[in-house]
């Protein structure tokens, strides 16, 4: 298994190596590589969910220093399905890609910045020590913001200044908490940490750490008050690199919250629950009435990403092993069915001339199979049965009911109605009116970038009709969380349990 450990990471940086040596205008080798790096993270992925699947925790230590010295990377059960799940909107955008040929700004580096960007994200998600967690953010950092910057033009720059400013903040506050936290305990490693401040009375003086800590993160998932930033630079990107960005990198936020607050910062459980549950209900209102306010595609669908992180932040706030496997289950429905939506909105534009609502339509006259392809996503965003967020909201929710926890449930329900709000209008806007006068003629359709999207579609419906795979993945991870005895025990050893 120390393959599939080591390649998410070292398959990105390869390709990208090989791409920069190819020179930057050899596009069809780019995408080439691109296309096959990403297939090689499907293909360790999924070697890594088998090899963790029944609660195998996988240890690298590069280098061969001992514990806690040296670089742990830790492939357990939530680790594996995030890489999976990455690994799967990683091929998506490099299919779409392929066809798109964007050659404006694949001569400035964008295959490359793509894999690092993968590459980070990856990192972020194996890494078992918290100071290699805030290099891997400044990588995601360094790739997204030159990625955000690629197409130039006034809206490109403002995005990715705007973008850089609030997520160089965050790493500030994340680097001084890791100074707080190494003078507190003198070792930064995830295993090591648990034990040294396992009790209270070991880990008093780590709070402000935990607040650093926890703004920090809130910021990279763009929740509440912290979120402003991802609505003003997300539109500016093109189809497939927001769905990247769109699907992936809030969640490591969100997943740097689970790892980090339940190994290291589980005994400030009681002062963080109620922060947690007011970020997660305004989260969620603000986001999805910025949604439904919006009237220009990717803009609506960015300000989604933030009201369904208020989601996941729920079910971190209810702190059950339940919820926080319906947790883990909402984050890799929202990346499928998210991703899928960038780049659906790709295509709309595409074929009308531009994301604005106002200047779209008659989409569902020309083409009702692409309505429906639009429908998988955007109904199982609303929360629509069967579709995979019926499964995520029923499961979150009824734990929140289970716990007595009614009003944000009521927040939950009032949200989903209101997402369900904005996809009509985008039907209505786009698919369902009479397309406008000025509307130029569209194409022939692009079947690179069809192709993409029936990717995740399928894999949408597949957890839609098949969710109990994923459940029992979910449970495993969040199993994986709860039993922290577990885990330090593999680290220490260096291997499998």
């Amino acid at each position: 298994m120390t393959a599939a450990v080591v390649a998410p990471i070292l398959l990105p940086f390869l390709g990208a190596a090989l791409q920069a040596l190819a020179g930057r205008r050899c596009y069809a080798l780019h995408r080439v590589i691109t296309l096959l790096v990403t297939a090689g993270l499907c293909a360790a992925g999924a070697a890594l969910v088998a090899g963790t699947h029944e609660g195998g925790i996988h240890v690298v230590q590069p280098g061969g220093w001992p514990f806690p010295l040296g670089i742990s990377l830790v492939g357990d059960a939530l680790s594996a399905l995030m890489v999976a799940v990455c690994a799967l909107v990683g091929l998506a955008g490099a299919v779409y890609l392929a066809g798109e040929k964007r050659e404006d700004i694949e001569a400035r580096g964008l295959h490359p910045l793509l894999l690092i960007l993968l590459g980070g994200v990856n990192g972020a998600f194996l890494t078992g020590d918290a100071f290699n967690l805030y290099v891997w953010f400044e990588v995601m950092l360094i790739a997204s913001f030159v990625l955000l910057g690629l197409c130039g033009g006034r809206a490109s720059v403002e995005a990715s200044v705007k973008y850089v400013i609030i997520n160089l903040a965050a790493s500030i506050l994340f680097l001084i908490a890791l100074g707080l936290l190494y003078g507190k305990a003198g070792t930064l490693n995830f295993a090591d940490l648990h034990e040294k401040l396992g009790a209270p009375a070991a880990a008093a003086g780590t709070q402000s750490a935990a607040v650093l800590m926890l703004v920090a993160f809130g910021i990279k998932a763009g929740a509440f008050p912290l979120f402003m930033w991802l609505p003003a630079s997300y539109p500016a990107l093109p189809a497939a690199l927001g769905a990247v960005f769109a699907g992936l990198l809030t969640k490591v936020g969100v997943y740097a919250m689970m790892r980090v607050f339940h190994l290291v910062f589980a005994v400030h459980e009681a002062w963080m629950q109620p922060v947690l549950w007011w970020a997660a209900a305004l989260t969620m209102l603000v986001g999805v009435f910025g949604a439904a306010s919006q009237m220009e595609i990717k803009s609506v669908l960015s300000f989604h990403i933030v009201s369904q992180i208020g989601y996941m932040v729920a079910g971190i706030a209810l702190g059950t092993r339940a919820a926080l496997a319906a947790t883990v289950f909402y984050i890799v429905h929202h990346i499928l069915v998210k991703a899928n939506l960038f780049l659906l909105g790709g295509v709309i534009g595409q074929r009308c001339g531009g994301t604005g609502l106002k200047h779209c339509g008659g989409l569902y006259a020309s083409a009702p199979w692409f309505a429906f392809l639009f429908l998988i996503p955007a109904m199982s965003l609303g929360g629509i049965p069967p579709l995979s967020g019926f499964w995520a909201k029923y499961s979150l929710l009824r734990e929140a009911l289970t716990l007595g926890d009614g009003w944000i449930t009521f927040v939950a329900l009032a949200t989903g109605l209101l997402t369900l709000y904005s996809m009509t209008k985008i039907w209505k806007e786009a698919f369902w009116k009479s397309p406008p006068a000025d509307m130029p003629a569209p194409g022939p359709w692009p079947r690179w970038s069809l192709a993409a999207c029936l990717l995740l579609a399928a894999a949408t419906v597949a957890l839609s009709l098949h969710p109990q795979p994923l459940l029992e993945m979910a449970q495993n991870a969040a199993r994986a969380l709860f039993e922290p005895a577990l885990y330090v025990e593999a680290v220490k050893k260096g291997g499998a349990p």
